[in-house]
This record gives structure tokens, C-alpha cells and sequence, in this order.
């Protein structure tokens, strides 16, 4: 071939191979630099562009603040060893939170789970995906709870004059009489502690044996919980062992007295002033963490140096992490407050005053998935949020908890048995239940 032609012949494969690569969209770039070390074949606007948040202006935080930017690619920051954020660093951490020993029903995505609903129909969801409403359609009718409920979370609520798994029965006796003869004497439907089925209630806490169980009656108007000093419903500790419990209510022994039976006839104090002696300060006796016995304490757990004081008034396991750790092993606590050690603040002396790193990179592990630095709810020290002090109730790594939606009883959160941690309570040693109500360990003396 001649010198002429072969270059005829080039010129033209030259141009197709341009036009090929022009016609490839400009998403597909597999590498958007020619070797290692070589100029970005991208300018630094684009670049940038590709690195921000959609929707972002020019000037905006790239890589959501949490990576660099490097050739129109997000190279993310590494705060812990396998949590890494998504594309653009957007993500907090890639793991979902656990739900009944399992991570996510769903498919979990950039730490949030996602629930599968392949119909459209968004009969799966929750949180962690836990609810199922198909497991409430009706096998015949294919309709949710048989048409005659509400589902809610896979469980049927049915309509009145309904029952059933699926409100799939219907009962033989109207509406009006079913009702009049589930009312208890103070007007209320199984007296608010149980469902009415046809006419009869289904107490909330029947014993699984077929004996009675703490609520029970022809109308669940026997509460036998009201008998109890402290709830524990594993105990026969019924009006504090010196009495007889009678439909909720305590018929004293002999030398007994009170509405649990736990005055002495001996004690020369009225009750009103064997509770007074016993609050001091606190709204509750004991502090809400002792029994009152003719003005005086005995504080619970028993033997237990941590809790102590006239009323019970000092409880050093407040001093505790979740950890067990007293402090946060740089303080030493008193009657339930830390005093830290020099270079060290925060409630459990968890905060060192000295921080190492930029102020770039301790904002970057405050700031919420939203962006939002400790969830608009706190400052940020060293990595770490500092919530507010003014809202006493929120707590939380990020700010974003509400102690409040901890369960109560007796006015107090967690019943002062355990510490709430994001909406739930972490009971201490010896204490159970949704609100560290229930004591398990040994007798009190």
C-alpha cells in the first residue's frame, strides 16, 4: 500500500474511533484519568460538581464534608475500621440497628432499612421492617381482616360484633349487649384492662396456666397488682406479707395497718407522718428507691453500698456509663454526681478538655445523616455532641433521643431502677421490665 493511502486510511479510523467515544454517555467513565499520577481529565468544576449533593450550589460542601474530592470521585473519610459512608459520603454507617436478633427485615441502605413491598400495596413496614399487615388478609376473602378490622402492625382489631384472628367470626348476640355485659361497675369496658369478645372479657394478663392472673374478674375489676409494695409478678408478696389481697385490695393481719399493710401498729407515727420523714426533698418516699417503715428507709437493692442516705437520696449507680464504668474511669462520683478529674468535664466525665483534632474533622463525626450538626439539639466537642443542658430529657450520640419516650411508673423514668437509652430503658442488676418496674433479685429485708 502507499505512503499516501495508508495515511488516507488512518485519518479515517482516527475520526471514527473520536466519534465512538463521543457517542459514550458521559456517566460511563471508568477511569477519568489516563494512569496513575496523571492529570484529571476533568476541569475542577466539574469535578467538584460531580462531588457535591444534588442540588447544591457552587461553593458548597463537597463529599457532604466527610471525604475529599478527587477527580469527580468522593474518597471517603474512615472514622471506624469497616464503616464507610455511600457515593457521595452521605451515609452515617451502612449497618442497620439489630430488631429481635436479626438486622432488618428489608434490605438495609445507608443505615436505614428499607421495606420489600414488590405489590406497591405498603403492607410491610416499620422501623426495622417488622410489621407484616399480609399476615391480616383473610384466607377466603382476601380482604384485610375479613373487612371487619383494623390491621395494625399483623394484628386484627375487629369492629364490634366481630372476633377472630382475622375478625372472621361474628357473635351471636348484639352489639349493645355485648357491651352492657363486658361493663365493669365504674362504667368502663373490662374496667380499661382487657378486650371484650361477645359479651365476655379477655383480661390482658391471664395466667397461661388457666389460673388467675394478676387482672381477672368477670370484668377485669381485680387488679391484684394494686396489693404489691413493689410489681413482681413472679412474687406471692402480696400487701408486704401481712395481709390477705382481696380483689386489689389488702385485708391486714392482726398488728398490720395501711393500704398495703406495711405500717406496724407499734409505729407511735400516723402514716401521713411515716411518709413525710421518709421523702425528705424527693416527691416520692425513699426517693422512689427504698421502702418506708414507721419514717425510716431501708434502701433496695438491699445490700447494696451504692444506693444510701437518710431518704435514699444518693444513688451512685447514676454515676455509671452503660458500661458499668464509674465516671468514665476519670472522676470519682459523690451521692450520685461525677466530679472529674482535672482536663475532664461532662455528667459522666466523658469529655477530655484537650482535643487533637481540626475543627473540620470533629464536626464531621457530629453531623447527622441530614447534615445537621448533634441533630440542631447541642454543640460538638471533639467529635462528640454536648446536648443541651436547658432540655434536660435529650440525650443520644448525635443529640437525637428524647428521654421522655422512656416508659414511667410512679412518675419516675425508668422507675429510677435503670437508664433510659434512646427510648428504652436499661435496667439496672436485678430489675426488669418495660420500665425497670420489676424487681427479680432477692427479697428485701
Amino acid at each position: 500500500m502507499r505512503p499516501a493511502a495508508i495515511r488516507n486510511f488512518l485519518l479515517l479510523a482516527s475520526s471514527l474511533l473520536f466519534a465512538g467515544l463521543s457517542a459514550v454517555p458521559q456517566s460511563f467513565s471508568p477511569s477519568l484519568r489516563i494512569g496513575p499520577g496523571t492529570a484529571c481529565r476533568l476541569s475542577r468544576a466539574e469535578s467538584e460538581r460531580r462531588c457535591r449533593a444534588p442540588g447544591q450550589p457552587p461553593g458548597g460542601a463537597l463529599c457532604h464534608g466527610r471525604g475529599r474530592c478527587d477527580c469527580g470521585v468522593c474518597i471517603c473519610h474512615v472514622s471506624e475500621p469497616g464503616v464507610f459512608f455511600g457515593p457521595l459520603c452521605e451515609c452515617h454507617e451502612w449497618v442497620c440497628e439489630t430488631y429481635d436478633g436479626s438486622t432488618c427485615a428489608g434490605t438495609c441502605h445507608c443505615g436505614r432499612c428499607k421495606c420489600d413491598n414488590p405489590d406497591g400495596n405498603g403492607l410491610v413496614y416499620g422501623k426495622f421492617c417488622e410489621c407484616d399487615d399480609r399476615e391480616c388478609i383473610d384466607d377466603e376473602t382476601e380482604e384485610i381482616c375479613g373487612g371487619h378490622g383494623k390491621c395494625y402492625c399483623g394484628n386484627c382489631y375487629c369492629e364490634a360484633g366481630w372476633h377472630g384472628d382475622k375478625c372472621e367470626f361474628q357473635c351471636d348476640i348484639t352489639p349493645w349487649e355485648s357491651k352492657r355485659r363486658c361493663t365493669s361497675p365504674d362504667g368502663q369496658i373490662c374496667s380499661n384492662r382487657g378486650t371484650c369478645v361477645c359479651g365476655e372479657c379477655s383480661c390482658h394478663d391471664v395466667d397461661p396456666t388457666g389460673d388467675w392472673g394478676d387482672i381477672h374478674g368477670d370484668t377485669c375489676e381485680c387488679d391484684e397488682r394494686d396489693c404489691r409494695a413493689v410489681y413482681d409478678r413472679y412474687s406471692d408478696d402480696f400487701c408486704s406479707g401481712h395481709g390477705q389481697c382481696n380483689c386489689g385490695r389488702c385485708d391486714c393481719k392482726v398488728g398490720w395497718y395501711g393500704k398495703k399493710c406495711e405500717h406496724p401498729r407499734s409505729c407511735p407515727l400516723s402514716v401521713e407522718e411515716s411518709i413525710r420523714r421518709c421523702q425528705g426533698s424527693s416527691d416520692l418516699p425513699c426517693s422512689g428507691r427504698g421502702k418506708c417503715e414507721c419514717g425510716k428507709c431501708t434502701c433496695y437493692p438491699p445490700g447494696d453500698p451504692r444506693v444510701y442516705g437518710k431518704t435514699c437520696e444518693c444513688d451512685g449507680r447514676r454515676c455509671e456509663g452503660l458500661d458499668g464504668m464509674v465516671c468514665g474511669g476519670h472522676g470519682t462520683c459523690s451521692c450520685g454526681r461525677c466530679v472529674c478529674d482535672r482536663g475532664w468535664f461532662g455528667t459522666l466525665c466523658q469529655h477530655p478538655r484537650k482535643c487533637n483534632m481540626t475543627e473540620e474533622q470533629s464536626k464531621s463525626l457530629c453531623e447527622s445523616a441530614d447534615g445537621i450538626l448533634c441533630s440542631g439539639k447541642g454543640s460538638c466537642h471533639c467529635g462528640k455532641c454536648i446536648c443541651s443542658a436547658e432540655e434536660w430529657y435529650i440525650s443520644g450520640e448525635l443529640c437525637d433521643c428524647d428521654d421522655r419516650d422512656c416508659d414511667k411508673h410512679d412518675g419516675l423514668i425508668c422507675t429510677g431502677n435503670g437508664i433510659c437509652s434512646c427510648g428504652n430503658c436499661e435496667c439496672w442488676r436485678g430489675w426488669n421490665g418495660n420500665a425497670c418496674e420489676i424487681w427479680l433479685g432477692t427479697d428485701y429485708p
